[in-house]
């Protein structure tokens, strides 16, 4: 929000939680580390539900693939349940992106990407898109080995709703 742009992965296969950290992979390999080249933490705002659901382990184990690959502290956040209309970039750009093709025909992927790409407001001056043709399986269950080895600190307030997983190697 600070830089007035937008990151958008559009995907063809299920939005599950594996997509979900993917999207944030593939934002952190295009803009964030360049961005942020002294960055140890990662802040993630997440609505409640689907496949960042907050109740999910599939998700905090991607996220723990992500924090070892990286070498990143991952605070994730998410919205109570029927909170996240007050996430900004519902307003900021997820909006605007929609009222860009309203009324238009979404006859490929290259036409999804054209009208997030051109999206233009006061707040988003630029938007990038890209498309994820990866087939993401629906998890179904965790092992409990792979739900053992995520290095999960609950906060004290809202716990189940806020969390921070630390890289493997490294101390918190």
């Amino acid at each position: 929000m600070a830089h007035q742009d937008g990151y958008v992965l559009v995907g063809t296969s299920h939005d599950t939680p594996a997509f979900t950290v993917a999207a944030i992979r593939r934002w952190w390999l295009d803009v964030g580390r360049r961005r942020y080249p002294a960055a140890r933490r990662l802040l993630i705002e997440a609505d409640g539900g689907g496949a960042t659901d907050h109740r999910k382990w599939a998700g905090k184990v991607a996220l723990q693939r992500l924090a070892d690959e990286f070498g990143l502290i991952v605070t994730v956040t998410h919205y109570p349940a029927g909170a996240s209309k007050w996430n900004p970039i519902e307003h900021q750009l997820f909006g605007p992106i929609s009222a860009n093709w309203a009324g238009e025909p979404l006859v490929s992927y290259e036409t999804i990407l054209k009208y997030i790409r051109t999206t233009r407001t006061e707040t988003v001056r630029h938007c990038r898109a890209r498309l994820d043709k990866k087939e993401y399986p629906v998890e179904h269950r965790v092992a409990p080995e792979d739900k053992a080895g995520v290095r999960l600190q609950r906060h004290r307030i809202r716990p189940q709703l806020n969390y921070t997983i630390y890289p493997h190697g490294q101390d918190h």
